[in-house]
């Protein structure tokens, strides 16, 4: 048994095969995990955007922990930490690209909530903070950075705020009907619900089953992908396992937006961009060598600059709630798509190594 799962010993024929159904079983399981968890989060009567920030925004990014998790164990830091905030980077893209399907208004205009964009700004602070974990001195208490600590207190801090922010909202977007499409009818939602709680539990663990093995598959095939191909595993990770494992998100925000649930959309985007940070925290408890942060190489900070770039574009695309922007989408969904092309570009050109 041991043996099988040697993939040094498998040929790149069937690397390559596991790779591919791996991420067949992450995208088909975990686009329908998060159907499962949409409707949980009906059941408990949370609203759109803790509901995207928690448990839309936790399940969709539980194939992505796997493979920042595992990567970490075997000592691959680079790949763990480029999976964690290439994900972030790929689901930000992923809310500019649900921009199109949204025809009235730019989605961020129409998505207007103030718990969305306390969400973002907590997001940002977060990246502030594995920044510092990147570029300050290289202090562990048992293997485990100082930061790695602060994430996950930051992040609960945070997501209790956001919810108060979303019950007790300090302001309201100008506008009314369809000027600001921020929530769906109550019973609109409820009426979608067919299934008892109990087969949604269900459905949530046996789905959740699948999605953390196709996560393991995944992190056991990129390794090998990235010596094969030549790549860095920081491109590796940005480009390939972060965009697979966050396809769900794309699905499910797509999905959204069609309903009419914007601010469910912007929140499950939002929401997992501020969970997924924690990857880098889980990672650095799996790295036993030392700092994960310190670990990686300098492509990873730059990988963590421009996720914050593209993050900054999307607050303010938030506060100016442009209503058209070019190509039937907003402004800053426009830059964002840029900075990402240009950036992972760039990143391929910073080479492996």
């Amino acid at each position: 048994m041991a043996e099988m799962l040697n993939i040094a010993d498998w040929s790149t024929l069937w690397v390559g095969a596991l790779f591919i159904v791996a991420a067949m079983v992450i995208v088909i399981a975990g686009t329908k995990l998060a159907r499962v968890a949409e409707q949980l989060a009906i059941v408990t009567g949370l609203g759109q955007a803790v509901t995207g920030a928690v448990m839309l925004g936790l399940t969709t990014s539980l194939s992505g922990t796997i493979v920042s998790v595992s990567a970490a164990w075997r000592g691959d830091a680079e790949l763990a930490v480029s999976n964690s905030i290439g994900g972030i980077a790929a689901q930000t893209v992923f809310l500019a690209i649900a921009d199109f399907f949204h025809h009235r208004k730019n989605l961020e205009h129409a998505a207007a909530s103030s718990a969305n964009m306390f969400q973002l700004g907590l997001l940002i602070s977060l990246l502030g903070l594995i920044l510092v974990a990147f570029t300050g001195p290289e202090f562990t208490v048992w293997h485990v950075h100082p930061v790695t600590i602060l994430l996950p207190i930051a992040w609960v801090a945070g997501t209790i705020v956001a919810y108060r922010t979303q019950e007790d909202p300090g302001w309201r977007p100008a506008g009314s009907g369809p000027d600001v499409e921020s929530d769906r009818d109550v019973g609109e939602v409820e009426a979608t619900v067919q299934t008892s709680s109990k087969k949604l539990w269900l459905g949530l663990f046996v789905l959740g089953s699948l999605v953390i093995v196709g996560g393991l598959a995944l992190s056991l095939t990129a390794p090998r992908i990235a010596s094969e191909t030549g790549l860095s595993q920081s491109a590796v990770g940005a480009l390939l396992t972060a965009t697979i494992t966050s396809l769900p998100e794309l699905v499910t925000t797509i999905a959204a937006v069609r309903n009419g649930a914007l601010v469910l959309a912007v929140g499950d985007i939002i929401g997992g961009n501020a969970f997924d940070t924690l990857f880098t925290a889980v990672a650095d408890l799996a790295y036993t060598p030392g700092s994960i942060y310190h670990a990686a190489s300098g492509r990873e900070v730059f990988l963590t600059t421009l996720t914050v770039a593209m993050s900054g574009v999307l607050m303010m695309g938030l506060v100016g709630r442009e209503k058209h922007g070019i190509a039937r989408i907003g402004s800053e969904s426009t830059l964002i798509l840029i900075i990402y092309a240009v950036g992972m570009g760039l990143l391929l050109m910073m080479g492996g190594g």
